[in-house]
């Protein structure tokens, strides 16, 4: 066991012995309710569904003080964050080992899609207008929701704030500015607007401007530990100027409720390629536009029967430029198009069991100035059945998704259509709590999902294969909960959090060369086997009148190995990028309107590609960050004022291999409420 496995481990012993000492004590009154108004828990495992979930959300999300949604998603346990150079770099997540194109992500309800490549940078959402966000494995245990809902295997939710009003205040309004390290500028506002008593409506922009710059140290060795190069420099092609506008209303229905949402980003960013020997610069840029609007309605029409619709359409332009004389000249746009509706449908036919039925079609396109590129059109309709008992003790929820998909193409002089699919999914989820007056649960679920190969896996022009199979998932959780508050004395609440889960991938779709440079082949080839264990625990302590002391730590260890075959020489190898043993440490101190935290992050040893040789190996990296706001009342308007300290130690370190991470770096704040 490392430095740091021995660290974390005594940290959790800290944090996870009294949970069980408390959990061993009888208690004689358990009736009594406890209110604790101004608690914040980082991080804390929300427990009102079948499969606990994490969540973020109102002030905890302040409280880190995160740029951006890939930011804050790091404190959750099970996720590991690909940060591809700062401030400008993309940003996506892999959960559990499956990664990021298992991801679903949804905002305010409804998935985020790129059918181009897959994934989404969340780099691209701001945490400024958002109320929570919460991570969901397996998927969110209701059945009251949209098909896609069910067919992802694991998702992330993130839910924009919702107009609310105190008294008689018509009209609220937020600013707030960031400034600091890399010359960075990050002003947003946030105008909320009473219409009427039942029309609200709001109105968010936010501004990003940096140079990215930033010192770094790399250095290359042999197999033998040796030397080969070791260099210092600042770190080049990492600005990004981006501009991003929301506006959503918001209105009540007899027995129902309604919103309508628009997005617009805009962004010119140049892309923080590789450092390798003797390359520093690069010539390549990136212009985004995306922009959709969506709209939800849902009505109760009577005390059994209730649906929702849902509608959205969406535009992505991505225009890329690599414009380096020592490479191959690239100048290509691309053009997205998605349009989504969605009906679902609950009925109730006892208090205990529910059952619905939800329908969605979706249709995308992808336009491009390749050569040869075949113009691809793809039609989706999705079909989920689902039914839910639901008791004191006991609860269960089965679920059956079927998903239809025809696909055609303009142009057919390099490749073909893939063919029509055709698959049906189940999943089960289980909840049990053995003892009355005890909170704590035992939980478990099974799934089947799979996802589609992208528009670039089928169809780009040097390495498409239309042929390629859908990726298969399988996943097995079981896990326990328990929590417990406290009347008196110094604990406040506790919670511990374990789950054991194994996944397994088929038909994994990977990429290998063909040969020439910039010619590659795209093949079904690959089982995966992931096998791991999270562990989550917080507590909290009331050490003074107005002080309070809040602890949360993860632990994720995790073995997620190739079983392709036995004749491969990267046979039970860890899969790139997913370390052994990760973990979080975050400790909250709140004293009056005086708010001071700091995080430990920390991502165990790992290999950057699929054979596990000393030349593929990366080391651990942890960083320490540091926070304290400030809140101030006035008569007209509140104000927060923070400071951020990042990287402390000033550790260099990468997350994506020959990506340098910012060493130490700060941030300003000020917020105003009126």
């Amino acid at each position: 066991m490392t430095k740091y496995n021995s660290t974390i481990f005594l940290i959790f012993l800290c944090i996870c012995i009294p949970c069980l000492i408390v959990f061993s004590q009888e208690k004689k009154d358990t009736t009594q309710i406890l209110e604790i108004p101004e608690v914040i828990s980082i991080g804390k495992i929300e427990k009102n569904a079948i499969i606990p979930y994490q969540k973020l959300e109102g002030k905890e999300l302040e409280t880190l003080n995160s740029l951006s949604v890939a930011d804050a998603l790091k404190f959750f346990s099970g996720v590991q964050l690909k940060d591809y150079g700062g401030v400008g770099g993309m940003k996506t997540v892999n959960i559990r080992g499956m990664g990021s194109q298992h991801v679903g992500v949804f905002y305010d309800g409804i998935q985020l899609g790129n059918a181009q490549n897959g994934t989404v940078d969340l780099g691209k959402f701001s945490l400024d207008n958002l109320e929570s966000i919460s991570l969901y494995n397996g998927q969110k245990s209701e059945i009251f929701q949209p098909a896609k809902d069910f067919g992802s295997a694991s998702s992330i939710y993130l839910k924009s704030k919702i107009p609310q009003f105190k008294e008689q205040k018509k009209t609220n309004l937020s600013m707030n500015y960031r400034s600091g390290s890399f010359n960075l500028i990050n002003p947003s506002i946030n105008w909320e607007q009473k219409l009427s008593e039942s029309l609200n409506s709001s109105l968010n922009f936010e501004y990003v401007n940096s140079n990215g710059k930033y010192k770094f140290r790399q250095s290359e060795r042999a197999s033998n530990g040796s030397i080969i190069w070791d260099t210092t420099a600042i770190r080049q092609n990492g600005n990004i100027n981006a501009f991003r506008a929301e506006a959503g209303l918001f209105g009540k229905l007899s027995k129902g409720i309604w919103n309508i949402k628009a997005y617009y980003y805009d962004s010119e960013r140049q892309i923080p390629g590789a450092i390798v020997k003797n390359v520093y610069h690069r010539y390549e840029k990136q212009w985004d536009r995306n922009f959709f609007i969506q709209g939800s309605l849902e009505k109760k029409i009577t005390s059994k029967y209730k649906f929702s619709f849902n509608a959205k359409y969406a535009y992505d332009h991505t225009h890329y430029l690599q414009n380096d004389i020592k490479s191959k000249y690239i100048n290509n746009t691309f053009k997205q198009k998605e349009f989504y509706f969605s009906w679902v449908q609950q009925y109730s036919f006892f208090s205990f069991w529910d059952a619905s039925l939800s329908a969605d079609y979706q249709y995308n396109s992808l336009d491009a100035d390749l050569p040869f590129f075949a113009f691809p059109d793809r039609n989706s309709e999705l079909i989920a059945a689902a039914t839910s008992l639901h008791f004191s003790r006991f609860k269960f929820q089965a679920s059956l998704l079927g998903t239809y998909i025809q696909e055609k193409i303009k142009k057919t002089s390099l490749s073909q259509a893939s063919p029509n699919k055709k698959e049906y999914t189940p999943s089960v989820f289980i909840y049990f709590k053995p003892f009355r007056a005890l909170d704590f649960d035992v939980h478990a679920f099974y799934k089947r999902i799979f996802r589609m190969p992208t528009f670039n896996d089928l169809y780009y022009t040097d390495f498409g294969n239309s042929l390629l199979r859908p990726e298969y998932t399988t996943q097995y959780d079981a896990g326990i909960n328990y929590s417990k508050y406290f009347n008196s004395g110094i604990f406040y609440q506790v919670e511990l959090e374990t789950d054991v889960y194994y996944n397994e991938v088929r038909d994994k779709i990977i990429a290998y060369p063909k040969g020439q440079q910039f010619r590659w082949t795209m093949l079904n080839l690959g089982k995966v086997r992931i096998r791991g264990i999270d562990i989550s625990a917080l507590t909290s302590y009331k050490l003074y009148k107005n002080l309070l002391l809040n602890l949360k730590a993860t632990y994720t260890y995790e073995d997620a190995q190739d079983i392709s075959s036995p004749t491969l020489y990267n046979y039970k190898n860890q899969i790139p990028y997913i370390p052994w043993n990760s973990g979080s440490l975050l400790i909250s101190i709140l004293y009056k309107k005086w708010n001071l935290n700091y995080s430990f992050i920390y991502t165990g040893e790992r290999y950057n590609q699929p054979a596990n040789i000393p030349a593929n190996y990366e080391k651990e990296w942890y960083t320490h960050d540091f926070s304290l706001t400030h809140d101030i009342s006035l008569k007209i308007m509140n104000l927060k004022a923070g400071i951020e300290i990042n990287n402390i130690f000033n550790k260099q370190y990468a997350i994506v291999r020959n990506y340098p991470m910012p060493g130490r770096n700060y941030r300003l704040s000020l917020k105003i409420n009126i």
